[in-house]
């Protein structure tokens, strides 16, 4: 018995990619933020390298779109659209 066609389980996959990315850089950007925070507080010369760090974890979701994108190039569409 199949619930979901390949083209639903790709689909599923490339949600579950941009979901983890998401909230990885999400609960990432949330302890650096706070840290970044504290030290500009005491230390504002250090303002440059601590944005570099503020947007490194921007990569993950990056990375996540990627993978999604190229899941949804391998769908197969379905009916009329395919024979087009």
């Amino acid at each position: 018995m199949v619930w979901f066609d390949n083209a639903g389980a790709i689909g599923i996959a490339a949600a579950i990619a941009m979901f983890g990315g998401a909230v990885g850089t999400a609960w990432a950007q949330a302890s650096i933020g706070s840290s970044v925070m504290g030290v500009l507080a005491e230390k504002p010369e250090e303002a440059f390298k601590l944005i570099v760090y503020m947007a490194l974890p921007e990569l993950i979701v990056l990375l996540g779109f990627v993978v999604a994108f190229l899941l949804v190039g391998k769908m197969e569409l379905g009916g009329a659209a395919a024979v087009a």
